[in-house]
């Protein structure tokens, strides 16, 4: 096979493209894919070959997994998350901490927490309709619905890692995430500089970090002395299985944390948007809940399952806004995907959100539609057949937000399942008006969240 050239962007665009990559990279990417599907940017430590064809990218991720190393030169995971999170490793360490924590997650898992969401998705209705009308709030309605989010999700997510042994510490385990969060949302610069400012964010996360291992131990240690044979929470299945010892219970429960918290709330509230600027979804999604759900939300397996169109504008949202631009692996020998070689030591860059809005894949990439993730007759399994189903076949196989093969987001199930239960009970409880136009700008280098937040109008569901 003839080697194909890896473009590179001129001289002279290159300083500018590095900073906007590492800082919020979406109008870096839009940029560099116009290079051609692998284009090569940066030297040294950060020589990168960016990939953002969707053909690429899942020959990329579908590679052995030896064939690349994760302990990525300037990752922030390790300040965050620790050393043994599964982000981190190689090998038969990843193999088994990413083994431990996914039988945690099994399907039956999952499905018990089906109405403990609901019920949650409710107590945040409640407290979302209380602040729209508080009179701090002036009587203007609006409410920004993104740290709501990210409040909702954070309870469920705790309640789902620790049973009910942690909820009352909420508003502790948000505060030590905070310096996390602000730290992986950073630009690279910011995150290593010298200066003091960088010293300090650096100090604030380690020092976070260890009060939040403090208090994994203690969780640990109520999870050893339990007697529970069938426990529902993921720190005391990974306790009572023993395939990982203390430290990396610790920094795998602080992965699952880190990626399912504000890389969720970032979508939920990316979806809020889009589902709300299209006209008459969110009636759509509200007729759709009103028949599965019911008044009384109550909800099981059988119910996420007829939640179609909720689930499809999601995967539409995550299509369109991944929670994040691009992720980052380490060629550990000389590659060559889709013909461009790749040398040893490059940082391959893959992004989802190139893959999401390829023009050779996606019909007007940039436009919000559900329908392409829906059959005919509104079922998400469409059997690709016709050259409507081959169609839908070729955009399934480019929809990449949580990565392919081996390295797949270990919590991708959980995610998918929660945020279609919350859209669709929002929208039966909710009416929703956004405050603009247009959807933000997106911030953030590890987490892509709304620049100015999900700021709409709030009011009970009309009679």
């Amino acid at each position: 096979m003839t080697s194909a050239t890896i473009q590179r962007p001129p001289l002279r665009h290159r300083p500018r493209l590095m900073r906007e990559l590492l800082n919020t990279p979406e109008r870096a990417l839009d940029e560099l894919a116009t290079y051609g599907p692998v284009c090569a940017l940066g030297s040294g430590p950060l020589r990168m070959a960016i990939i953002g064809s969707p053909a690429l990218v899942r020959e990329l991720l579908l590679l052995p997994n030896d064939r690349f190393r994760y302990d990525v030169p300037l990752s922030p995971f390790p300040t965050v998350v620790g050393k043994a999170s599964m982000l981190a490793s190689d090998g038969p360490d990843h193999h088994r901490r990413r083994s431990a924590v996914a039988g945690s997650l099994s399907r039956r898992n999952l499905e018990r927490w089906i109405p403990m969401i609901v019920e949650r998705t409710d107590a945040t209705v409640d407290a979302v309709l209380a602040a729209s009308t508080s009179p701090a709030e002036a009587g203007d309605g609006i409410v920004d619905l993104y740290p709501a989010g990210r409040w909702l999700v954070l309870d469920i997510v705790v309640r789902a890692l620790f049973g009910a042994h942690l909820i009352d510490r909420l508003d502790e385990i948000d505060e030590l995430q905070r310096s996390g969060h602000d730290f992986l949302t950073s630009p690279l610069w910011r995150q290593r500089s010298l200066m003091p400012s960088g010293r300090r964010a650096r100090a604030l996360a380690h020092r976070d970090r260890a009060a939040f291992d403090a208090l994994i131990d203690e969780a640990i240690g109520v999870a050893r002395s339990s007697d529970d044979p069938d426990p529902p929470d993921v720190l005391a299945r990974l306790v009572q299985e023993r395939a990982l010892d203390d430290a990396e219970i610790r920094d795998q429960v602080k992965t699952l944390i880190g990626a399912g918290y504000d890389t969720t709330a970032s979508t939920l509230a990316w979806t809020l948007w889009e589902a709300t600027l299209r006209p008459g979804l969110w009636t759509e999604l509200r007729a759709e809940a009103d028949r599965h759900l019911g008044v009384a939300g109550d909800a099981d397996e059988a119910v996420l399952a007829g939640l179609a169109q909720a689930g499809a504008t999601v995967r539409e949202a995550l299509r369109l806004h991944p929670a994040s631009g691009i992720a980052v692996r380490t060629t550990a020998v000389d590659l060559t995907i889709g013909g461009h070689p790749i040398r040893r030591g490059t940082l391959a860059v893959w992004s989802p959100y190139l893959a999401g809005r390829d023009p050779a894949t996606w019909s007007e990439p940039t436009r919000f539609d559900p329908s392409r993730f829906l059959a005919a007759d509104g079922d998400t399994e469409p059997d690709f057949e016709s050259s409507e189903q081959v169609r839908r076949a070729a955009a399934h196989e480019a929809w990449l937000p949580f990565g392919r093969g081996a390295r797949m987001c270990v919590g991708f199930a959980l995610a998918q399942m929660e945020l279609t239960l919350i859209v669709a009970r929002i929208a039966q409880r909710l009416d929703l008006v956004p405050t603009a136009p247009l959807p933000p700008e997106p911030r953030g280098l590890v987490v892509s969240a709304p620049a100015t937040g999900a700021p709409m109008y709030v009011r009970p569901r009309a009679v």
